[in-house]
């Protein structure tokens, strides 16, 4: 089971949740914007006894520390910081939305130090930080802020924009409970950190194995653009979850679990070797 407190690093720079023995292949779950560490509790729960299964809490969520600036590299800097400061040998990065993103961004620089990575409802671009979609999709986000609504007022519908079919419920009241937990400041930093981002080029780059999944109703990130984007990435595996919309794990918990353990035995044991 996970731990039911959140643990802190040695530098008490990052809050995580935890499953597994230490010494166990670490498998390390990376959360979106609206999340936090305890999103990924039933994927702990599910992969800790063959895995030390981790979550962090990304810089400025639940008890980690705010970076001075946020931007796609400097949170693929504290990733690497965090998997230093827990000993994450040739882990295999879960990264959602933000988090496949910030793991694309960790790539570049560690391009075979992860023994597999999933990118889940994520994207390899957002475009010009000055396009009009970029503008508008930032605006329907923050504008409300900014008109004196508060992340936990905003939770139930942001949360509900965000789903597919016939949601999980214990899910959905996770999902609304890390929303409306999120650091008004960290939500905007980390939605501002989205304008410009950009790693189409290095997707053909990526030498590890890599697993695509999608949700066929994720208006967030398309499923058509995941195709494509795992179509770039050398023998990726593309999954799409149907009816299943941007929050996968928490939606679908099961489906999204059967797709990652079915991925996870494909794996050669040497890539996770250390």
């Amino acid at each position: 089971m996970p731990q039911s407190a959140p643990m802190k690093t040695n530098d008490a720079r990052f809050t995580f949740e935890a499953a597994g023995e230490a010494g166990l292949p670490p498998l390390v779950f990376l959360h979106g914007i609206g999340g936090a560490a305890r999103a990924w509790r039933t994927q702990l729960e599910a992969f800790g006894e063959r895995y030390r299964a981790v979550a962090w809490d990304m810089p400025g969520y639940g008890g980690s520390s705010p970076l001075a600036r946020v931007s796609i590299a400097t949170l693929a800097e504290a990733l690497q910081d965090f998997l230093s400061d827990i000993g994450a040998v040739k882990p295999i990065l879960v990264g959602h939305s933000i988090g496949g993103m910030i793991v694309q961004q960790w790539l570049v620089n560690n391009p075979r130090s992860a023994g597999a990575v999933v990118l889940a409802q994520t994207s390899p671009a957002f475009g010009k930080a000055d396009g009009d979609w970029q503008k508008s999709f930032v605006e329907a986000r923050l504008g409300p802020l900014d008109r004196g609504e508060s992340m936990a007022s905003l939770a139930p519908t942001l949360v509900s924009e965000l789903v597919g079919a016939d949601p999980d419920p214990d899910g959905m009241e996770l999902a609304r409970d890390c929303m409306a937990s999120v650091p008004e400041a960290s939500y905007r930093a980390c939605m501002l950190a989205l304008l410009g981002f950009d790693q189409r080029q290095a997707l053909k780059d990526i030498k590890v194995p890599t697993l695509v999944l999608s949700g066929s109703k994720d208006k967030n990130a398309p499923a058509p653009m995941m195709a494509k984007m795992a179509s770039f990435i050398p023998s990726a595996n593309y999954v799409e979850l149907d009816g299943a919309g941007h929050l996968v794990n928490l939606e679908r918990p099961l489906a999204f679990n059967a797709a990652l353990d079915q991925f996870l035995k494909m794996i050669p044991t040497e890539a996770t070797a250390s």
